[in-house]
């Protein structure tokens, strides 16, 4: 706003100033920290939370003789839950939970600590919507989610989303393939970046909306 004599008043000089000031600010952040602000953006892909006390830990599916399975051992092991649920996409015909749970009686663990899920989902929304009946027969109200680091935070909305009425509490398992402190150097670890924004934002913006707007026209569709 100019005064009436074409003067800048001091407030919009103001307002100017401070917004010149902020965006001067960000553009050294850019230049000077730019590798603190991309190792930031790629560790929030993490999401890692404390372990607590559940009805049931639920190992996703994709990584049956790795760190995923392991540590929803481990968890079991430590007690916090009855029961680990290995969700069991097909691996070459056969329920990846057949090939996980011998893995890991031979590693120590004791047979009665899992249970197996056996489904034919292909991607994370499929997974959550199957497994979402079982979780619903076993009562668990308290899942402690366990997926790979580079997965966990995508896997976490997903799950929260379609499984209404379950508390979800990610416990990611580490993985080799990605490196949040430097995701960018690598060929490897730039894909998993990328895919998992992707995802991520076509979940929240088109898949959970559209599944929505299906359950809602499925309630109201006549006879």
């Amino acid at each position: 706003m100019r005064g009436s004599r074409g003067t800048i008043s001091p407030r919009t000089f103001s307002w100017r100033r401070y917004g010149l000031l902020l965006a001067a600010g960000l553009a050294a952040l850019l230049i000077f920290k730019w590798q603190a602000v991309l190792s930031f953006v790629g560790g929030w892909l993490v999401d890692s939370q404390p372990p607590q006390r559940a009805d049931l830990i639920l190992i996703l599916g994709g990584d049956f003789w790795g760190p995923r399975v392991i540590k929803g051992a481990d968890l079991a092991l430590l007690g916090y839950a009855p029961i680990a649920l290995i969700s069991s996409p097909p691996y070459y015909d056969r329920p990846e939970g057949e090939l996980a749970v011998p893995f890991l009686v031979a590693k120590g663990y004791p047979r009665e600590m899992f249970a197996i899920f056996p489904h034919t989902a292909r991607s994370t929304i499929t997974e959550a919507l199957v497994l979402r009946g079982e979780l619903e027969r076993r009562g668990a109200k308290q899942v402690l989610l366990v997926t790979s680091a580079y997965h966990s935070r995508r896997a976490a909305i997903v799950f929260s989303l379609f499984c209404p009425g379950i508390h979800f509490i990610s416990v990611s398992a580490d993985d080799p393939l990605y490196e949040p402190d430097s995701w960018w150097k690598k060929d490897r670890s730039r894909a998993i970046f990328l895919s998992e924004l992707l995802k991520m934002a076509g979940t929240v913006t088109i898949a959970y909306p559209a599944y929505l707007f299906s359950r809602w026209k499925a309630q109201h569709e006549p006879g």
